[in-house]
């Protein structure tokens, strides 16, 4: 017997760094030639560490399924954590998973963030 995950358990939250950002624009460069040839959008999410691709997928689909988004591949990347160190002692940053979700094309979450 399978359980079914929500789709929010799987998905933590956008994830909002510079890099990502770069990759979201990517489809509307136009002054870099091998960049102007991105035409899929992708968005970067925080995932659960155990959640597949195929999970992700499905949940992106049925998150925004109000704005009909279809989900072409799922890169996943995990994040080591780190040690820094804080006022002298020694630390780690948080470590944890993240997902890179290629969307079909014309199809686009447009969030304000």
């Amino acid at each position: 017997m399978s359980t079914k995950k929500s789709p929010y358990s799987i998905i933590k939250s956008r994830r909002m760094t510079e890099k990502s950002r770069v990759l979201e624009n990517l489809q509307h460069s136009a002054s870099n030639r091998s960049a102007s040839r991105c035409k899929t959008p992708k968005v970067v999410f925080n995932v659960f560490p155990s959640a597949n691709k195929r999970e992700i997928a499905r949940a992106v689909e049925e998150i925004y399924a109000e704005k009909k988004v279809k989900v072409l591949s799922v890169n996943t990347v995990v994040i080591k954590p780190k040690q820094r160190r804080v006022r002298g002692r020694l630390g780690m940053t948080a470590g944890g998973k993240k997902a890179i979700v290629t969307l079909k094309p014309g199809t686009a979450i447009d969030e304000q963030v």
